[in-house]
């Protein structure tokens, strides 16, 4: 008969040490895709962020980059589970926004990245200066052409905050400084490699004489390097981020330069943001960073080694 109270006084004991116990905080993630690398480069720095404050995330993402209604379903789901807090790369600027004010409403602090949204009711965005990259591809574009020359534009898709953001800012510095480069066409390749390559050959087909092309993100890069290969072009591309086959295109000169950003960084301050926070702290409510064009001869700089090679599987496994 003493052994039920004791027993009931061990449980009482553990419970109780449970309550105690500090909650680890947990944040969404929830990025536009899953495949490409940019995606996963961002996965791993949000891991590490995770592991350098002691907390965890909860990361998803739909499968393609344009499934927008996809996305709100993840969303929702990660405000009915009271996460919290939750970073967020909208796929669609318009479409996002009820569910960013649901989460916001709902007392879930709300970090943007990469993209943006149409509403404040978030507390920091963490994403490049894509305007500013934009002009910076037009730059390299205007000087390889030595200001003059047929442009055609590789874009990504309507709607996409940061690809649209590089597409004017090239257009913009091409208006401004170069009156005599034409941009002779311009299609969306739909954030698909196999439909930038369609887009970019048809492009290709109507202007042979093509002097460039800007692609303003990976999948528009891939497939628009795949065009130029496919038909001996010798037209130029700057291309916009990167992958392991679009690196070895750059080191072979098929592509003269790529401009790139820095997903492990953008990934690692989202999930900064979020914690700082959670912690009653007030992150800067635009943090912009820079992207960097790079060119064959830059490839095996040590800094460039390694913002272009993070260990994911550090992070990631």
């Amino acid at each position: 008969m003493r052994l039920i109270p004791s027993c009931i006084l061990l449980a009482a004991a553990l419970a109780a040490c449970s309550c105690n116990r500090e909650h680890k905080r947990t944040i969404g993630v929830i990025a536009q895709g899953r495949s490409h690398l940019f995606w996963q480069t961002i996965h791993a720095g949000a891991e590490a962020a995770a592991r350098d404050k002691g907390i965890q995330i909860s990361w998803n993402a739909p499968t393609t980059e344009t499934d927008f209604a996809g996305q709100l379903q993840i969303m929702n789901a990660m405000i009915n589970r009271r996460l919290d807090a939750i970073a967020l790369s909208p796929i669609d600027r318009t479409a996002l926004v009820g569910v960013v004010e649901r989460a916001t409403a709902e007392h879930i602090p709300v970090i943007i990245f990469d993209t943006g949204v149409e509403t404040d009711k978030f507390v920091a965005r963490v994403a490049t200066d894509n305007y500013a990259a934009g002009r910076l591809a037009a730059e390299r574009t205007g000087t390889i052409l030595k200001g003059k020359g047929t442009v055609l534009m590789v874009a990504c898709q309507p709607g996409a905050t940061s690809t649209n953001a590089r597409e004017k800012g090239f257009e913009d510095v091409m208006r401004e400084k170069y009156p005599n480069i034409v941009i002779a066409d311009k299609r969306f390749g739909m954030a698909d490699a196999a439909k930038s390559l369609a887009v970019a050959e048809n492009m290709l087909t109507a202007h042979p004489d093509a002097d460039a092309l800007f692609a303003s993100n990976e999948t528009s890069s891939v497939g628009a390097t795949q065009a130029l290969k496919g038909r001996h072009s010798k037209a130029k591309l700057v291309g916009f981020d990167w992958s392991p086959t679009l690196l070895e295109d750059l080191r072979a000169g098929v592509i003269d330069s790529l401009v790139v950003q820095d997903p492990f960084r953008i990934g690692y301050e989202s999930v900064a943001a979020a914690y700082e926070t959670l912690n009653g702290g007030t992150p800067e409510k635009d943090r912009m960073l820079a992207a960097r064009l790079i060119t064959k001869e830059d490839l095996d700089k040590p800094d460039v080694q390694k913002q272009l090679n993070p260990d994911l599987k550090e992070y990631l496994q």
